[in-house]
């Protein structure tokens, strides 16, 4: 690093297995032990929430590149800094799909579905949900908050077939997110979209596993792989990332929003010339940077009074064919939307 007299960054990689309890043990080790400068996690918006604890505690600049819970960047802290959208951005942009989608096809959507698993992530998310709901006219027939990492979902299938809505808006993570699709095939529920939370339904595991069967879904991220060739930038990132990951994937939400984050921190660290993390928490809090510097299609990476990125921006993808294309906004859309989804009966 230049601003370093060429310093090399030394990472430490911890596990916290999605645990509140371990991510905050582990945080503690890590600045206690380690004596790192800085901390960068933790996808799971309850860890990061412990974990960023121990961070504001101890005057560590903690980054969080993922996490969408929006109340992380509303607690008053100093030394939190949030480079990605939260679930209120990414909500608003479904319920702008919801409004340009009907006008655009004609339609009408009435009622939705909502489902959410009970971590932060979860509770977060169901209730930014139903706020939008209410304001923009939408009737939630199904309200329904299940066990993380359930072994069954069928009671919450059976609810969700027997409303059916004209939307399923589900927040799950991985392994719950494959059993709902698992369910809904069991017992012939056929939902005529889907707009799920990122996360479990984005993720390689989910499509690996069910990307047939999930034909359809439509989700919200920050990021798609469809859009790499349009940003020099994110070509040459893709680039080495193919090398380096299992099976030479492309980049895909999660990386790409990992890759940012930790960017964002090595240029404030860069800016700063110091591992003093005084040093580094006043030059994240400067920070200001361009969109065309960035992988991601955002207007930048610059921080407001509560230490959340403003220069965010949401998409909406649909999977189709077993890749993930971009839908929303229709000017930046690669394909058309599928509406509505097939039913199982009508799929070869």
């Amino acid at each position: 690093m230049p601003g370093l007299k060429g310093a090399k960054v030394r990472l430490i990689f911890t596990d916290h297995q999605g645990k509140p309890e371990l991510g905050q043990s582990e945080a503690e080790r890590l600045i206690t032990q380690e004596k790192v400068h800085a901390l960068v996690g933790s996808w799971h918006s309850a860890v990061t929430a412990t974990a960023s604890q121990v961070a504001e505690r101890s005057g560590i600049p903690f980054m969080n590149p993922e996490s969408s819970s929006p109340g992380l960047t509303r607690r008053g802290f100093k030394w939190f800094f949030r480079t990605s959208p939260h679930d209120e951005h990414f909500t608003q942009a479904m319920f702008d799909f919801f409004r340009d989608f009907q006008k655009k096809r004609g339609i009408t959507l009435k009622t939705l579905g909502v489902t959410y698993e009970d971590t932060l992530f979860g509770a977060d998310s169901g209730k930014v949900m139903k706020e939008l709901a209410k304001k923009y006219g939408y009737e939630v027939v199904v309200d329904l908050q299940y066990r993380a990492r359930s072994t069954s979902l069928v009671s919450e299938t059976q609810r969700l077939k027997a409303a059916n809505p004209d939307v399923w808006m589900p927040t799950s993570y991985q392994t719950d997110a494959i059993l709902f699709v698992k369910h809904f095939k069991e017992l012939d529920y056929n939902p005529k979209m889907i707009m799920a939370q990122n996360a479990g339904h984005i993720s390689t595991d989910f499509i690996q596993a069910v990307g047939k069967e999930a034909e359809g879904t439509m989700t919200r991220a920050p990021f798609s792989t469809d859009l790499i060739a349009k940003r020099p930038i994110a070509q040459v990132v893709n680039d080495q990332y193919k090398k380096r990951s299992p099976g030479g994937k492309d980049l895909y939400d999660f990386p790409a929003r990992a890759f940012t984050g930790m960017m964002t921190l090595l240029d404030a660290m860069n800016r700063a010339g110091s591992t003093d993390p005084a040093a580094i928490q006043k030059a994240l809090g400067a920070t200001n940077i361009p969109g065309g510097q960035l992988i991601m299609t955002w207007e930048g990476v610059k921080f407001d009074e509560t230490n959340q990125n403003t220069g965010v921006r949401a998409i909406i993808l649909q999977l189709q064919g077993g890749k993930y294309h971009t839908v929303y906004p229709f000017e930046s859309a690669t394909a058309e939307v599928i509406y509505p989804i097939p039913k199982w009966s009508e799929r070869k």
